[in-house]
């Protein structure tokens, strides 16, 4: 399977709204300047995302504890060795097929950028996580707070991932307009770029 196409290195890394997947690609050396722990009560150990994802993260999971409901974040800024790894893991387990599926290539995985979140619920069991009610709480809210769902079920044609409903992507106001236009971080740029 031909998976990676005409790789561009990406210039604007701070951006909020950075567009990285399986054609654009991070710098190998980019760290986010503005990492911040979240707090523990919202995260499954030392978490960090950059510092405006971390602030509205922390809202998002507070808001939902008012109606009873425990959102964790799971897994967030991978360093490119970290992904790099994780990736060759991957592919020595399951194949190379498989691997580009779910996981992504070192530079190409935006959980590098600082803005990546993937979510569970107190059982920290996020293979199963659409099935919860924090699942429907954080589709139907994560925008209010400037995220999107990142691999949504009914766009893997467009994202080249499989569906990922833990995972979630900090794009700031613009995760307004994605959700009720139900378009993709990939389908918004390609849009831009007609």
């Amino acid at each position: 399977m031909k998976d990676f196409f005409n790789v561009k290195e990406i210039n604007n890394v701070a951006d909020y709204q950075v567009l990285v997947n399986k054609e654009y690609k991070l710098p190998s050396n980019y760290v986010p300047k503005d990492l911040t722990i979240i707090d523990q009560q919202y995260s499954e150990g030392s978490q960090y995302l950059r510092n405006l994802a971390q602030i509205n993260f922390e809202k998002m999971a507070y808001d939902a504890s008012l109606v009873g409901l425990t959102i964790k974040a799971v897994s967030t800024y991978r360093s490119f060795e970290y992904q790099k790894n994780l990736f060759n893991k991957y592919v020595k387990e399951k194949g190379f097929n498989y691997a580009s599926m779910c996981s992504a290539k070192a530079g190409h995985s935006e959980h590098q950028t600082g803005l990546a979140v993937d979510i569970s619920n107190s059982n920290l069991d996020y293979d199963n996580f659409d099935k919860t009610k924090e699942f429907i709480w954080v589709k139907n809210n994560a925008h209010k707070y400037g995220f999107i769902l990142r691999y949504p079920k009914n766009k893997t044609n467009i994202t080249k991932y499989k569906y990922e409903p833990w995972h979630y992507r900090y794009v700031g106001e613009l995760a307004k307009e994605l959700y009720e236009n139900d378009l993709t971080l990939d389908e918004k740029y390609l849009y831009f770029n007609k």
